[in-house]
């Protein structure tokens, strides 16, 4: 049985209510991981409450980290600050020195761009340095369910075109929600069918809901576990 994962969550931490709302909805539309978007100063303790509210609903809690730099040398800075903290490290790219550096860093999880088609910046080249590494494309439904009119059908049009860049450099793909509230998020198979619409086939748009997210979360659990060295190298006391 497929276990489903939506790993960009973006609920008010504060609002603990709406919090529960939302992580309540997202366990009870299929999602067994979620991932929450956390602020890089959070505390474990504050990490642990979201655990268990997370556990109390059915789901499993996966930690995530959203970096925006402004510069590829900010992004160098900030991985080697939060990499080892986060289960989960996206890159919003919002320049193209910063999505090539992101796309060949086998640091970054998720790369992720605005949903302005003039400010997404994946082409052939970060492909081919992706597929070199480690790092998902990520495509946030929400902004295709917030959008209207043609901005919605430019947005369509550059998913499909890197949609097929990514196949081509066989980059995986990533759907997720990309919520900030209960009111956007959708069961997986909704999702699935919505991916028809850039021309992803229902069987890879389930993959990238199910099997994709769960071995970027399972790999850097490995990694981030005690005594892990390298690869297949572990310290056993």
């Amino acid at each position: 049985m497929k276990k489903f994962a939506d790993l960009h969550l973006c609920p008010s931490l504060r609002n603990t209510n709406s919090l529960k709302d939302m992580i309540n909805t997202a366990s009870r539309l299929g999602y067994h991981f979620l991932g929450i978007s956390l602020p890089t100063k959070i505390s474990e303790g504050e990490i642990q409450e979201l655990r268990e509210i997370c556990s109390t609903a059915g789901a499993d809690l996966v930690t995530r980290v959203d970096l925006a730099p402004k510069t590829s040398r900010d992004l160098l800075n900030q991985l080697r600050q939060f990499r080892r903290r986060f289960e989960v490290v996206a890159v919003t790219c919002l320049s193209k020195a910063v999505a090539r550096q992101a796309a060949k860093d086998r640091r970054v999880d998720l790369l992720s761009f605005p949903a302005d088609p003039r400010k997404r910046f994946f082409d052939a080249a970060e492909g081919e340095l992706a597929s070199k590494a480690l790092a998902s494309l990520e495509i946030n439904m929400a902004s295709i369910l917030s959008l209207q009119s043609f901005p919605r059908v430019r947005l369509l049009s550059r998913l499909r075109w890197e949609k097929e860049i990514a196949k081509r450099f066989k980059v995986p793909l990533v759907i997720s929600s990309g919520a900030d509230n209960e009111y956007l998020l959708r069961a997986p198979h909704d999702f699935a069918t919505l991916a028809s619409l850039f021309d992803l086939p229902l069987s890879s748009a389930l993959n990238s809901l199910s099997e994709g997210p769960q071995s970027i979360v399972e790999r850097n659990r490995l990694k981030l576990s005690p005594g892990y060295v390298a690869p297949g190298v572990r310290v056993i006391k």
